[in-house]
């Protein structure tokens, strides 16, 4: 009994001491988000980051990967990646998920929405936007044009520059030159003549 009884006051006292550092943790001295301070000499306990400083895995200098410009500030010309059957094809997924709703499967601007009333966009074969480069398609993913809102929150970086490498594959489908065909490809054209 004794025994016993030496163990409930020994945890009796552990549980006393336990509550009594977490109390402690609950008051410890800190600021709160725009508590006003003594310390700095503008009044305030939140400070703004350091300038030039860049969140981890933000660090953007690749301007050719991440804004669709050249070394001269203009619209890219090239892709920043290897243009393979794989990412073109990755690009028609995407611009059927994101644009194709728009825009049409085939560019030409008569997608769903259009039917149901919203404002026809321009169409991907026009004259003006067959000329533009990959990195103009890029740019218009990431930061919008016109009535278009931008998708660079919904679409990697990578996926912007295989949409635009699948519209310049939709608008060199549709304006081929003959005699750019393929003897395969020829011979399938006229079979359907």
């Amino acid at each position: 009994m004794k025994i016993e009884l030496r163990s409930a006051a020994i945890a009796a006292m552990a549980l006393l001491a336990l509550t009594g550092c977490r109390q402690d943790m609950h008051d410890q001295a800190k600021y709160e988000p725009y508590e006003a301070s003594d310390f700095f000499a503008d009044g305030q306990a939140s400070r703004l980051p350091v300038a030039g400083t860049v969140a981890r895995g933000w660090l953007r200098e690749d301007a050719h990967l991440y804004r669709g410009v050249g070394e001269d500030g203009n619209f890219a010309t090239t892709l920043p990646m290897p243009l393979t059957r794989e990412f073109v094809e990755r690009g028609r997924e995407r611009f059927d998920i994101y644009c194709s709703p728009c825009h049409a499967r085939t560019g030409d601007g008569r997608g769903i929405v259009v039917e149901r009333g919203f404002k026809q966009p321009a169409s991907l074969h026009e004259a003006r936007l067959r000329e533009m480069p990959y990195g103009y398609f890029y740019d218009v993913v990431s930061n919008g044009f016109g009535e278009m809102s931008n998708y660079a929150a919904q679409i990697p970086v990578e996926d912007r520059w295989a949409i635009a490498a699948w519209v310049k594959t939709l608008q060199t489908s549709q304006y081929i030159a003959v005699d750019q065909l393929s003897a395969a490809d020829r011979r399938a054209l006229e079979e359907l003549e």
